[in-house]
């Protein structure tokens, strides 16, 4: 007979006390809330280390998946589908058709199509859904807000031609007169009678959703997590509020609604985030006196048929955090972004090809967006784990937290009259603006890192003549009221780079690497990816034995700017020197701020750069001193 033995028990168990007292010693006195607690963006602290014991008086981890709170998800499987999207005009309805098939065959499972206006017909319609099976691929439908119940229309009409059973066809309109309110400021008149009217038009479709909640749009205006959920909570009880209102069953209305959201790169939050989202709405929905909990069945293809307090959530991912230069790093962003959502238990999921902040996507760049998710799917079995993130005390702590301080702020907004209240007083605007605007400058200061446009940018890359300039907003109507700032985190230095490409001045930057090897090589590479960051010629150098060496070969190179690299004592020595050789020949920068800034200073060297400077700012001012721009 074979013996096993417990590997715990060969050890003896160790208590939080016992940690803390271990960790406290490691930090030699030092603080141990400053030094190791992570005050979030998000209004709560994360503790560097969780135990079981933190899982105590949580309500978020209780039930199973496909019950009743849902925070678990919605479904007993982790099957999601794969979304993509296309556009279709009036005239390329033959190109877009064939389109559509090339990705079904390639593996998505899920068609996102945006009409034109003049492109809304059942001509279209019809030419675009040939060979397409509509109880195999779900559907979702965009157009402009007037079109919207003319589309579903269409779609039915479509639907009973074709007589295919209406209970399998799965989908959604993006109808969504409230996002264009917060975007562009355009007010829509009757909005309740318009939900109602695509309600009524979609009786025919059940498993057809044609209420959108869309709080993806606070995520591309850089909201912070605990805000996207807060407000889309908020965002979704008014337009369902009112629907009661107006005599609507909260159960069948319920089923009626879509929630998009988008997915930033705060990996652990963002899986946190949706399994929060599915707490609170089934809370919300249940309060109106939704029956499901008590008899909720889950034999259905997507486990949401039957209970209206389950939250259909899509997921796409950011377009905030996305870049112009270096654009091969939005695949790793999306990456990580889509690891996020599946984890945390999405419906369905649209990853962003990776040139679309610059240009109309292409072929390869779609295809890779598309291969992201098969990749999750057919080579990781993301979709063979349901919730993998459940019991773990980290994940488990970050949804209730988040879960509370979203309740918190969507209490506030019901408080304060509802959502469409404070977003007509622009509070909803001026609240995410201001984050838009704080989470800029962490990354003007680096304190929020976005990989080759704040830091490590690729020194030789060009992009102005890729730039699509017919993607740009052009000219737009006055707002009625205050809009959300869509500015992404890396627009302005992006224009720091293309305005140095557009000047045809690409000035010159010299690291004058003297004395003491180790500080010199540190301070060189950190200027020389501060300098870079503006799109500024960058010549690296091992190390000069003289200045008087170093300015000839700087000299020689017509340098524009000479950064001196050395450490802080003998910047007392070289700076002075430097100075002096250089004249007025070229700009002398000290990298670092030493101890005697303030006597150097006073000698006439007046440029320093450092890791406390806000890079944004100082790039702008040596711009000006370039006379670029």
């Amino acid at each position: 007979m074979t013996q096993t033995h417990s590997l715990f028990s060969e050890f003896p168990p160790v208590s939080t006390q016992e940690w803390m007292e271990k960790i406290n010693a490691d930090l030699k006195g030092a603080d141990f809330n400053k030094k190791l607690v992570w005050h979030t963006n998000e209004g709560f602290d994360v503790q560097p280390f969780y135990r079981k014991e933190d899982l105590e008086g949580l309500r978020t981890h209780a039930e199973i998946p496909g019950k009743f709170p849902f925070v678990r998800g919605t479904k007993q499987t982790n099957q999601w589908r794969i979304r993509q999207k296309i556009h279709v005009c009036k005239q390329c309805s033959d190109s877009a058709h064939a389109k559509i098939l090339s990705m079904i065959e390639n593996g998505i499972t899920a068609i996102d199509i945006s009409f034109d206006t003049n492109a809304v017909s059942i001509e279209t319609l019809t030419k675009l859904l040939n060979h397409v099976d509509l109880t195999k691929i779900e559907l979702h439908l965009d157009t402009c807000v007037m079109s919207a119940v003319t589309l579903v229309n269409l779609l039915v009409d479509y639907v009973k031609d074709q007589q295919i059973d209406p209970k399998k066809v799965y989908g959604t309109i993006n109808f969504d007169p409230i996002g264009h309110r917060l975007i562009e400021g355009k007010k829509v008149d009757h909005l309740i009678d318009r939900y109602i009217a695509l309600l009524t038009a979609s009786e025919y479709l059940p498993k057809f959703r044609t209420i959108a909640i869309n709080p993806v749009h606070l995520s591309n205006a850089g909201a912070y997590i605990y805000q996207e959920l807060g407000y889309a909570l908020a965002w979704g009880n008014d337009v369902l509020a009112n629907l009661v209102e107006k005599g609507f069953n909260a159960e069948k209305t319920g089923k009626k609604m879509a929630f998009n959201f988008g997915i930033s790169s705060n990996y652990f939050m963002e899986i946190a985030k949706f399994r929060a989202a599915r707490f609170l709405w089934s809370n919300i929905v249940f309060a109106y006196g939704e029956k499901c909990p008590n008899h909720c069945k889950n034999n259905e293809p997507d486990g949401l048929e039957r209970c209206a307090s389950k939250m259909m959530i899509h997921a796409e991912t950011s377009k905030w955090n996305m870049t112009i230069y270096d654009s091969y790093v939005n695949m790793l962003r999306t990456q990580t972004e889509a690891m996020s959502a599946v984890i945390g238990g999405v419906n369905s999921l649209t990853v962003l090809p990776f040139d679309i902040s610059y240009k109309q996507p292409d072929d390869f760049s779609e295809r890779i967006a598309r291969n992201q998710q098969l990749l999750l799917k057919e080579e990781s079995h993301f979709d063979k784990v349901t919730d993998p993130g459940a019991g773990s005390y980290y994940i488990e702590n970050l949804t209730q937290a988040i879960a509370d301080q979203a309740w918190a702020l969507f209490l506030d907004v019901e408080e304060k009259g509802g959502f469409m209240a404070q977003l007509e007083a622009g509070t909803v605007q001026q609240t995410v603006n201001e984050t838009n605007k704080n989470r800029r400058k962490a990354i003007a200061t680096r304190r929020e890192i976005l990989l080759g446009s704040n830091q490590y940018p690729n020194f030789n890359e060009a992009m102005n003549e890729k730039i699509d300039e017919s993607l740009t907003d052009g000219c737009q109507q006055q707002p009625e009221i205050l809009t959300l700032d869509m500015q992404r985190g890396a627009a302005q230095f992006e224009a720091l780079r293309l305005a140095t490409e557009k000047s045809g001045k690409r000035p010159v930057v010299f690291m004058l690497t003297i004395g003491n090897v180790a500080m010199r090589l540190a301070r060189a590479q950190f200027s020389s990816n501060f300098f870079g960051c503006a799109g500024y010629q960058i010549i690296d150098n091992l190390g000069f034995t003289t200045i008087n060496e170093g300015i000839e070969s700087a000299k020689k190179h017509q340098a524009d700017i000479v950064v001196l690299c050395s450490s802080d004592d003998e910047y007392e020595q070289y700076a002075p020197e430097a100075q002096s050789l250089l004249g007025s020949s070229a700009l002398l920068v000290i990298a670092g701020a030493p101890a005697n800034m303030e006597a150097l200073k006073n000698q006439g060297i007046t440029e320093f750069i450092h890791i406390r400077s806000n890079v944004l700012e100082t790039l702008q001012h040596f711009h000006q001193l370039m006379h670029i721009g």
